[in-house]
């Protein structure tokens, strides 16, 4: 642990704030207590504030000197052996390491004082005395700041969690939308209107093969992975939709094998990969855009050939995004993307069900 991560889990001000209450109230009890039991009596109530001023310089001089050590052992700890494992172990550890820091520090403060101020009593019993004091006090403050540790990485750990939430949310948000755009919805209307004229027939697969993509995103925006075989399924559906604008100019190929379509990905991955050659792409009988999907090395390959329009759309790269930070939710491996001469690709990994049952635990 670096000083830059106490600061962040330890700001200095609080840090500061904490150790000066700390040293003060424990200045004021220890003045007051040698006063009236006759170790040292006090004078008057200038003498009194100047002690307890004098004094607390001192003790947050050396609360400091105790308290990173301490924050740096903790979390030494808590890699090492931390509470839910080696308890005993960790105890012990930590009970030592505070005695000895409180003692250490207790007697560098006892040199300064004696150094700024000659003691009047007997050096060793001043030594023994303050080093007890120190080693208590720095009992204490091992416990407050494991407390404030737990609190913070507490904290930080609900704003993460929350900061994820929103994310994932904000993510299906963008996923769902990007299914009911005006541009699709206009486009498959318009393709229905002409169908209704011209092939009742073809026009009710159009219908068909239409409720079945809604439905399948409303099925499943809620879910983190569906199995590839039910995507292939929404995959033809919004295939079959687009073939009725383009025709035979828009070719498919798919050639998975068996054994991976019980694996699973994110919902309307494929759909994104589908919707970005088709976007980006001239669709033309001279110009067929050819689609493959197929199995390479374990990874699911998306690849098209590379036909740019002229007045090409800028990619705005949310529908990617969105994709790697579902993919990166849910496992450790996220999609890659291959610009190659004439063909552009998109790998996508295919999680097994254990590694699936292992996310979701």
């Amino acid at each position: 642990m670096t000083i830059k991560e106490i600061n962040r889990l330890f700001p200095f001000q609080k840090l500061f704030n904490m150790l000066l209450g700390l040293s003060f109230v424990l200045q004021f009890v220890i003045i007051l207590y040698n006063h009236f039991s006759g170790y040292f009596v006090l004078e008057s109530t200038t003498h009194f504030l100047g002690r307890l001023f004098f004094g607390t310089l001192l003790s947050i001089a050396g609360a400091f000197l105790m308290a990173y050590p301490d924050l740096f052992f903790i979390q030494y700890l808590n890699r090492k052996s931390p509470w839910g494992k080696q308890l005993f172990q960790r105890v012990v550890l930590q009970f030592v390491f505070t005695l000895v820091v409180g003692t250490l520090a207790s007697l560098l403060i006892t040199l300064t004082s004696h150094f700024l101020g000659r003691y009047t009593n007997d050096l060793y019993f001043v030594f023994f005395y303050n080093a007890l004091i120190g080693s208590v006090v720095n009992l204490l403050l091992m416990v407050l700041l494991e407390a404030w540790l737990h609190f913070n990485e507490s904290s930080l750990s609900k704003e993460k969690a929350e900061k994820l939430e929103k994310e994932l949310s904000q993510i299906k948000f963008e996923v769902l939308k990007n299914q009911i755009n005006p541009h699709f919805m206009f486009n498959s209307l318009n393709v229905l209107s002409e169908l209704i004229e011209t092939n009742v027939d073809d026009a009710q697969k159009f219908i068909d093969e239409f409720s079945a993509i809604y439905r399948y995103v409303l099925e499943t925006i809620e879910k983190p992975v569906v199995t590839l075989d039910e995507e292939l399924g929404f995959v033809r559906s919004y295939f079959f939709l687009q073939q009725m604008r383009y025709g035979q100019s828009l070719m498919l190929n798919i050639d998975v094998p068996a054994r991976m379509i019980k694996l699973f990905l994110p919902p309307l991955s494929l759909q994104v990969v589908l919707e970005n050659a088709i976007k980006h792409n001239v669709i033309n009988e001279a110009n067929p855009l050819k689609i493959d999907i197929r199995e390479e090395e374990g990874w699911l390959v998306v690849e098209n050939n590379i036909q740019p329009k002229v007045s090409a759309v800028k990619s705005t790269g949310v529908g990617q995004d969105n994709m790697v930070k579902r993919y990166a939710m849910i496992g450790t491996k996220i999609p890659k993307f291959v610009v190659k001469t004439s063909h552009y690709s998109v790998k996508l990994p295919l999680i097994k069900p254990e590694e699936n049952e292992s996310s979701n635990r």
